[in-house]
């Protein structure tokens, strides 16, 4: 396959913000070749004729505010340190500022990085930095710097990730860990294992009020084997959102598949191994093959996978339909269930809630999940241990759909996916 990263050629980014035998990523990848071939694309220009919304484009998801009444209760500071962060990328929604790094106990916000200048100069006034820096590669030079949060484009994830990881730097990223290729899979996840550094990608959808639930019930044994798993990750877009490049515009659903895919890997820990995933094409403008740099015909992508407890999962992501929106999912297993709540076997759960946040962190958006990612990274630092989303977890949240949309383009043919265990 000629992957996409090499492709599109993206210089620079935006700074916004059970029982089974695993598969061989390194014969998946050989293997994938050909059929990956459709995947390509032909150029960085598009025909389309729709133009880009002229307001400020509303991204689904920063509006969902938790309801938890006291998340701060119980908190107990346990270290004095201050790690030090660069923040890279703040773009339309603001990203690398929302969540809360300027806001943590244990952090020292040191230096943020856009590259439109005013962009940046907005991030450090909100960020209380003084030291900015034009772009993620002169900040990563920054020797004082600990641990970066990359919110650039999703195209430039991974190549960002590395150049962090080189400089000897944690790293935490926004969704998806990789873009469209199964190689730049493989090629992240050898440097984040060689690095001894940590690596945790932001899913959101981890730390939901339900997804969260649910993983503590999971662990506790409460589901018991997991029979079936569905997640929904719904963003109506008549009209595309700009962004650097125009990366957003025409993007194939399961290529941006974590959100929705939370709510089977976050919750177990598993992977998905197989996927038989059909597309809808659409009726929008961008999201037509002739005006998009995917060739994407599909504006709403359904995955049936294969997990690897040997269950059943579906996972949904729709561009091209109207009415309610948002992320989540539900579960059954063999002891128990989760529709909004649990129903099943147990008469005793473990504790549900969230753990306590410091007083001083916003929870932030999509579901008041924000704050918590933040607190994660800088636990797993502080306490020198492997992150809840790290390499592995982010991988198989993200890889599946890569191989999904391949599935769709070949009209749902059953396809394996590459194993991530870390």
């Amino acid at each position: 396959m000629k992957d996409m990263k090499r492709t599109i050629k993206p210089d620079e980014s935006e700074y916004e913000g059970g029982k089974v035998n695993p598969f061989s990523r390194r014969f998946f990848l050989k293997s994938s070749a050909a059929g990956a071939a459709a995947l390509a694309f032909s150029q960085f220009g598009c025909t389309s004729s729709q133009k880009l919304a002229k307001e400020t484009p509303k991204i689904q998801g920063f509006e969902d505010k938790s309801s938890v009444v006291d998340p701060y209760k119980g908190w107990v500071p346990f270290s004095n340190r201050k790690i030090k962060v660069g923040l890279v990328g703040y773009g339309v929604c603001k990203f690398g500022a929302d969540f809360g790094f300027q806001n943590h106990p244990n952090v020292e916000v040191v230096a943020v990085s856009d590259l439109i200048p005013e962009r940046c100069a907005e991030m450090a006034k909100v960020c209380n930095c003084s030291k900015t820096y034009p772009s993620l590669e002169e900040l990563v030079k920054d020797k004082t710097i600990e641990a970066v949060f990359v919110a650039t484009d999703a195209p430039n994830h991974m190549k960002h990730c590395l150049e962090v990881l080189k400089h000897g730097k944690h790293v935490a990223v926004a969704v998806p860990a990789v873009f469209g290729s199964l190689e730049d899979a493989e090629i992240l996840f050898e440097a984040v294992k060689s690095s001894g550094l940590k690596y945790m990608m932001f899913e959101t959808s981890m730390y939901r009020e339900s997804c969260y639930a649910m993983h503590q019930i999971y662990k506790s044994g409460g589901f018991g084997e997991m029979v079936y798993s569905e997640g929904e990750y719904y963003h109506y877009m008549e009209q595309p959102i700009d962004s650097y490049q125009g990366w957003r515009i025409g993007l194939p659903p399961q290529f941006y598949p974590t959100h929705s895919n939370a709510f089977h890997v976050c919750v177990t820990g598993g992977s998905f191994t197989e996927v038989s995933c059909m597309g809808m094409p659409s009726i929008i403008g961008h999201l037509k093959p002739e005006n998009n740099i995917y060739k994407n015909p599909f504006g709403t992508e359904i995955a049936l996978f294969r997990t690897s407890e040997g269950g059943t999962s579906r996972m949904a992501v729709s561009w091209d339909t109207p009415g309610d929106h948002g992320e989540r999912g539900r579960v059954r297993g063999q002891k128990g269930s989760f529709y909004e709540k649990f129903e099943g076997l147990e008469i005793t759960l473990p504790e549900l809630n969230r753990p306590p946040l410091p007083p001083e962190m916003p929870l932030g958006g999509h579901g008041g999940s924000h704050g918590y990612l933040t607190n994660e990274f800088v636990h797993s630092i502080l306490q020198d241990r492997k992150p809840l989303i790290d390499i592995a977890m982010s991988l198989n949240l993200t890889v599946s759909g890569i191989v999904a949309h391949q599935s769709a383009l070949k009209n749902g043919e059953l396809m394996k996916i590459p194993q991530y265990r870390f």
